[in-house]
């Protein structure tokens, strides 16, 4: 099964890539989708990341405040690291569980922190969807309502730029329109159905 790791910095257009190529039929196992679907009331992560950061980080009707969690750990490298040590081998779990069930001609992980956590080699290829930063602030600020200092926070905690374009092996770039990003995955999609078959 050929494996695709797609990522991209924050705002970079990552949904809509992905979106795009299970219209296409592959299969798409989104890391961010799983996250939170491991931290619904119930689930064992959710019990550890309470244990861990107190019951500050639930809202009232007791589901976990994603909000008020990212201000915390962005804040604090280590809690996030910590946060990071509860949720990604569960995540890894799950997503390569779901890939060994997958009868798609190719499976696209969506992992936005691939090169932080190291998973380049879970994946045959990486593909980068990458957008300058300008752009990537202003579609972040206009998206999630977060100040200059929020996303700050943010792009420090990612690879930089320079580094996810050396390291990846694909690259779309997303400064354009949307038929545009829609033009060069469907060219993807074509180049993965040839590898695949090989």
């Amino acid at each position: 099964m050929l494996t695709i790791g797609l990522t991209g910095g924050i705002g970079s257009g990552k949904t809509v890539a992905s979106d795009e190529f299970a219209r296409l039929g592959a299969e798409v196992i989104d890391t961010d989708l799983l996250s939170r679907s491991l931290v619904e009331p119930g689930q064992p992560a959710l019990t550890e990341i309470v244990a861990l950061f107190g019951p500050s980080v639930l809202d009232a009707t007791g589901r976990l405040d994603r909000a008020h969690l990212r201000e915390k750990v962005f804040a604090d490298p280590q809690a996030r690291r910590e946060l990071e040590g509860i949720l990604h081998p569960k995540i890894r779990e799950a997503m390569l569980e779901r890939a060994a069930q997958s009868t798609a001609p190719y499976v696209v992980f969506v992992i936005p922190l691939l090169f932080e956590t190291g998973q380049q080699a879970l994946v045959d290829r990486v593909l980068l969807i990458d957008v300058a930063q300008d752009v990537q602030r202003a579609r972040v600020a206009a998206r999630d309502g977060l100040d200059a200092t929020q996303i700050t926070r943010i792009l420090q905690a990612q690879t930089d730029r320079a580094t996810r374009l050396a390291e990846a092996d694909d690259i779309v770039h997303n400064d354009a329109g949307i038929s545009d990003l829609h033009a060069a995955i469907a060219e993807l999609h074509r180049k993965y159905l040839d590898l695949a078959r090989q």
